[in-house]
């Protein structure tokens, strides 16, 4: 029977993971436990592959309920990542000892009894570093650590240590139930290797572990605890990760204060030479954002890391003191190009990598070969791309993320519109997350590929939508991710929805996106023709329900329809329909604005856009403006009117005067108190000129010149007033002519 080595390490800790590979290579052991999932011990086979590149999680999932998944991430300073590459490197078995994924994701936990499960732990147990790093007189437990264990040339004997600390530590802990089952699985696992193993045993475990699993615990008090443990059937494959996702910041619970750092420590340990490829690298970094980076700042800065360190009693520099040093002497005491450039230092944009024959997920080996393809390499930093819809791989691209959001995979966002007018360009900003693979997962569902599940997902969406604009929606999103029948199921049921109803409201908020598939739709080689007829039929609907459901409204529906109508009007005219459909519109905008039934507000706007139309002469609709704001009419309906009228509109009244001489008389007969409120809704409606249009408008109603070469004219008695304006100076300097 040979001895049984417990290796406490943190998890993602490069420290850790250096001290653990000396100590394995110490104790030689015949087989290596670490901590994870016991049923997926097969899985530790790929880490051996040259194609695996680290961060990568295992992910599981249960197989009736993939959105239940669990991941178990690993990092290259991982020690957990190092002791398996070790077993598999020298051909020694090894194998995950804790409890299944299969019980963890069969047990389908309340909220309530997770937050009773957090409440049984005690504060040292939520973080024992943290303990330990009060005990010795530091104020958090990620610099105690650092200095202890991930920083310190010559620790000593760590493991022993850690050991010690953690029994302490544990002496009045009474562990919850899920975290005794846990310890009570690892202790059976290493008595099951210890009969069956010739040779020493190495375990590797969280350090907080260590003490549970050395303490001598009867098999049936452990047995007892582990029966009737839940069970699902699962499924498991190994998932890219993010550096980003290995930090703190991310929620990840496991997770370090500075994944890049970390790195960094794995690559080049500490010492002279590590502070100064650090400092090179920010430099590096500086310099491609177009900053002044001299080299005797550099230096300046490597001897400032190593000074802090040493006034702070650190074993060697670390990043706070690299950090420190470079807002010193490289950043002139300033934070800010600091931040620019710590998510870049401290976190990274590392994407891992998978091994092209591992068995995965079938949407995500599809999403693996299209990326490969299109040379699209995930990142988890944010990266602009620019895409021309008139090239095939540009259209590849383009198709891939649309296709990638429509089953809720934002790996791509559209920047600002997102469409360039007459270029058939789109521009992206690409950010990948490891979340984004369970994603994929859930919607199995719907397809073994990309284009399958999207087209599986979009089908049952349009068969169940209800609402026209949303549906619409559905229709162009389907057009942009290439999948034509899909496009053209929707197209067939917004007609027939769009035949069932009368509300104006539903008819017109499907036309803007209508427009805009009509528009781009062509950079996409889809056929438009049915499109195109669905949009004139609900603008020949739309102008037929308009002049009814403009009357009898309150302000914040015809607010409502004041904004609809305005986008609806904007699409059509850039819509360019035959004369026939358009001419029907801008008759229905003309009877709604004359009609006396239309609410104010909506009367003005249809008057506005029939006469911009070229329907109304300008002499009509002057005289519709006289009536709305005659002394006849109530202040607060005229007001409506014109605002109704000339909201972003406002240069109407320079270059229109049969309007502005309606609008001056209305003005000039207001009431002091009817004019006082209404004034915030002039500044609303000037609100939109400029200062040059300010001015051209006060050329028409004074005069040419008139805003520029006012007339002054002195106050009356300003001899009086001078002198005693000249008095209150003297009282305020004295002799000297300083102020008193």
């Amino acid at each position: 029977m040979g001895e049984v080595h417990l290796f406490g390490i943190r998890h993602h800790g490069p420290g850790s993971a250096r001290r653990l590979l000396d100590a394995l290579k110490a104790a030689d052991p015949a087989i290596v436990l670490i901590e994870g999932p016991a049923d997926l011990s097969a899985a530790l086979a790929a880490l051996a592959s040259h194609e695996m590149v680290p961060p990568v999680a295992l992910l599981a999932y249960a197989e009736d309920a993939p959105e239940r998944a669990v991941f178990w991430p690993f990092a290259t300073y991982s020690p957990e990542y190092q002791a398996a590459r070790w077993a598999l490197a020298h051909g020694r078995e090894v194998r995950f000892i804790d409890l299944p994924a299969a019980a963890r994701l069969g047990a389908e936990a309340e909220p309530s009894e997770v937050e009773e499960v957090l409440a049984e732990q005690s504060p040292i147990a939520r973080d024992p570093i943290g303990a330990l790093a009060r005990a010795a007189g530091y104020e958090d437990g990620e610099s105690w650590w650092s200095d202890v264990i991930e920083e310190n040339p010559d620790p000593g004997t760590v493991f022993a240590a850690v050991g010690d600390a953690m029994t302490a530590l544990r002496q009045d802990h009474a562990p919850g139930r899920d975290e005794s089952q846990r310890e009570a699985y690892m202790r059976r696992a290493i008595a099951d290797a210890v009969n069956t193993t010739d040779g020493d045993i190495a375990v590797v475990c969280g350090a907080w572990h260590v003490p549970a699993l050395a303490a001598k615990v009867r098999a049936s008090d452990d047995a007892a605890l582990l029966k009737g443990l839940p069970k699902a059937k699962i499924k498991s494959t190994w998932v890219p990760w993010t550096s980003t996702r290995l930090a703190t910041a991310s929620g990840y619970g496991a997770g370090v204060s500075a994944p890049g750092w970390y790195a960094h420590l794995w690559a080049h340990g500490t010492g002279a030479a590590s502070d100064t490829l650090w400092v090179a690298k920010m430099a590096a970094i500086m310099r491609a954002s177009g900053d002044l980076v001299s080299t005797a700042s550099l230096i300046e800065t490597v001897r400032m890391t190593r000074t802090l360190a040493a006034l702070r009693d650190r074993p060697s520099p670390g990043f706070e003191e690299m950090r420190d040093a470079a807002i010193a002497t490289l950043m002139a005491g300033e934070t800010l190009p600091w931040r620019l450039i710590e998510r870049e230092m401290l976190f990274g944009n590392e994407v891992g990598e998978i091994p092209s024959d591992l068995e995965l997920a079938p949407l995500l080996e599809d999403l693996q070969r299209q990326q490969k393809r299109l040379r699209m390499k995930p990142e988890s930093l944010e990266r602009e791309l620019s895409l021309d819809l008139r090239s095939e791989s540009g259209l590849d691209r383009s198709t891939l993320l649309h296709r990638l959001n429509a089953l809720d995979v934002p790996w791509g966002k559209l920047a600002g519109a997102g469409k360039s007018r007459g270029t058939f360009r789109e521009n992206w900003v690409l950010a990948w997350q490891p979340e984004y693979a369970v994603r994929l997962v859930e919607h199995l569902a719907y397809g073994p590929t990309i284009e399958l599940a999207v087209a599986g997902r979009m089908s049952k969406l349009v068969r169940s939508e209800t609402d026209l604009a949303k549906l619409a929606d559905r229709v162009e999103a389907a057009l942009t991710a290439q999948l034509p029948a899909i496009a053209q199921e929707g197209t067939e049921r917004l007609a027939r929805l769009a035949a069932e109803t009368d509300d104006c409201a539903t008819l017109l908020s499907a036309m803007p996106t209508l427009v805009d598939t009509l528009r781009y739709g062509t950079a996409r080689n889809v056929a438009m023709d049915a499109l195109g007829a669905l949009l004139d039929q609900l603008i020949t609907q739309g102008a037929i329900a308009l002049p009814y459901a403009a009357r009898n409204l309150d302000r914040e529906a015809a607010q409502s329809l004041h904004a609809l109508l305005l986008r609806v009007s904007q699409a059509i005219a850039i819509a360019e329909r035959d004369a026939g459909v358009s001419d029907t519109w801008t008759e229905a905008l003309s009877d709604t604005g004359f009609a006396t039934t239309t609410d104010p507000m909506i009367a003005g706007l249809c008057a506005r856009l029939s006469y911009e139309a070229g329907k109304d002469a300008i002499d009509d609709v002057a005289n519709l403006i006289s009536r709305r704001l005659s002394r006849a009419c109530p202040s607060a309906e005229a007001a409506a009117f014109f605002e109704g009228f000339f909201t972003q509109s406002g240069m109407k009244l320079v270059h229109d005067a049969p309007l502005r001489q309606a609008v001056d008389a209305w003005l000039i007969g207001l009431e002091d108190d009817d004019f006082i409120e209404t004034l915030p809704l002039f500044r609303r409606v000037f609100s939109t000129l400029d200062r040059t249009e300010r001015r051209a408008m006060l050329d028409e109603v004074l005069g040419k010149g008139a805003s520029l070469n006012a007339s002054l004219a002195l106050a009356p008695d300003t001899d009086e007033l001078w002198a005693l304006h000249l008095e209150t100076l003297r009282g305020i300097f004295d002799d000297t002519g300083e102020a008193t």
